[in-house]
């Protein structure tokens, strides 16, 4: 059995990465960290056209994106036992995983594949020309191999279990859940598209509806996986009122929002859109990762919630997990449990190594959120006076009368920030200025920053650009280093503006 966790070498609250000699460096220091510093705007670029000075000197990423070196050791030892030919090899946690994946080539490309079992996982075995597909799947559902579980398989120790039984039992009681209706998935993502085919299932053949602008993937799994999606960026005046009008109408399978939003940190009407779903009989399934379930309570409205663990609740930065909370006053409560009982036995599909992590780090998440909260506030109040500063995006601050409904009584507004500079093109040399932490996802006890358009929308900047997210907008996930650190460093960086 592979040691699950071990004290980072590296301390990023006090020494954070963000010179180009940290690039490539893991986030946190930790063989298994999910975020990978990429410390300067020319970086980030280089990233996203996959150019070898910088592609070469990652030593991790997050593991949708990238794959760990023990994962792509545990591919080849895969591909030497099983492929043929110009075949590749891609391994799932189970079979049910693999079949989708299987679907979703043969669908996308007509090439044959197969699946076979393989050390306790499933291989999908695919000529070498539809990798890219597969891997896009790999991508867009989280349905991924861990890090953990490849080392686990590749050291001849096997797969090992877990009881998650206290871990669901914190998770719920983060959000007054019940601890059977909490299930632990491999990523965010993974327990996004769980939901995505739970309410599809139950009303085939329609559309969904995505309200606000998305996590990226959330949109795409809506538009590769179903009958297609209608996306309404600015869940605002008439045509807010037409989306409301079709929901009653009963016209979509499900509505998604992410409560507030990434990276405009807005909120929708959310008792207004849960008023309309209940009358048309449409699900309403809500996000609630960017300010935490500690902050929000969006269970009041929502028939189901799900929630990235690899964020705020686990805080370290150092394990990928997702949440999905059932309502139990929700009409399709018992459909909704008999899928989920079902895709997701004992409550937990996350790999047992990484429910051990999770487990303990998810003690620290109560201590965490409060000086995160308090910080946040403080950054955003010092962003929106500065000079040089254009415009500032935060809950409190954006949408706030609809965020105020939801925000708890001991609640505050997150730790995640979005502003841009009113010189843009002075954007790169500020945030290279930046000392602290820099690199993609969030929720980290360091913080972590990044210009998160050009991360998330490096194709697709003119669609994100008329979508109101500005390619030159830099994202901000506030740690526990202290508003007073934190707020010296942006000045000093923001002189550079």
């Amino acid at each position: 059995m592979t040691v699950y966790a071990s004290a980072p070498l590296r301390n990023l609250i006090t020494d954070p990465a963000w010179t180009y000699e940290d690039l490539g460096a893991p986030l946190p220091d930790d063989r298994h960290a999910v975020s990978v510093c990429l410390p300067t705007w020319d970086s980030v670029v280089d990233y996203e056209e996959g150019r070898d000075k910088v592609v070469k000197r990652l030593r991790c990423g997050y593991p949708r994106f990238f794959r760990h070196p023990a994962v792509g050791r545990l591919f080849a030892a895969a591909s030497e036992q099983l492929a043929v030919d110009s075949e590749r090899v891609v391994l799932f946690p189970h079979r049910a995983a693999a079949q989708r994946a299987l679907r979703f080539v043969e669908k996308r490309t007509g090439a044959a594949a197969r699946v076979v079992s393989y050390d306790g996982l499933q291989a999908l075995i695919v000529p070498e020309a539809v990798y890219a597909v597969v891997m896009e799947y790999w991508r867009y559902t989280g349905e991924v191999v861990s890090s953990r579980q490849a080392l686990d398989v590749l050291e001849g120790g096997g797969l090992w279990k877990y009881d998650s039984t206290e871990l669901r039992q914190r998770v719920a009681g983060f959000g007054d859940y019940d601890a059977e209706d909490v299930f632990l998935y491999e990523s965010g993502m993974s327990g996004v598209f769980s939901v995505f085919r739970a309410v599809t299932s139950l009303l085939p053949g329609r559309k969904t509806l995505q309200l606000d602008f998305p996590y990226v993937d959330v949109l795409k799994i809506q538009n590769h996986f179903g009958t297609g999606a209608v996306f309404l960026n600015d869940a605002t005046g008439e045509s807010f009122d037409e989306a409301l009008k079709r929901i009653r109408d009963g016209e979509f399978a499900v509505v998604f929002c992410e409560v507030p939003s990434n990276p405009l940190l807005r909120t929708v009407d959310l008792a207004r859109v849960s008023a309309a779903c209940r009358e048309g009989g449409v699900p309403l399934a809500v996000d609630d990762t960017i300010c935490s379930v500690l902050n929000v309570d969006v269970a009041q409205y929502a028939d189901i919630v799900t929630t990235s663990l690899t964020k705020w609740i686990s805080g370290k930065g150092d394990v990928m997990a997702g949440g999905v909370q059932l309502v139990k006053t929700s009409r399709f409560y018992g459909d909704l449990r008999a899928f989920f009982d079902d895709d997701c036995p004992e409550g937990c599909r996350l790999y047992a190594a990484d429910a051990a992590v999770l487990d303990e780090n998810s003690k620290g998440f109560r201590e965490r959120m409060q000086p995160v909260n308090d910080a946040g506030q403080a950054i955003a109040d010092f962003l929106v006076s500065h000079p040089a500063v254009d415009q500032v995006w935060y809950p409190k601050l954006s949408t706030t009368e609809n965020y105020e409904v939801l925000r708890r009584e001991n609640g505050g507004y997150g730790g995640l920030i979005s502003f841009t500079i009113k010189n843009s093109k002075r954007s790169a040399k500020v945030f290279d200025s930046l000392q602290l932490s820099k690199g993609p996802s969030l929720g980290t006890e360091f913080s972590l920053a990044c210009p998160y358009t050009l991360l998330a929308h490096y194709d697709e900047l003119d669609w994100a650009g008329g979508c109101g997210v500005p390619s030159h907008l830099i994202r901000l996930s506030v740690g526990t280093e202290g508003s007073e650190i934190l707020i010296s460093k942006l000045e000093e960086a923001l002189s550079e503006a």
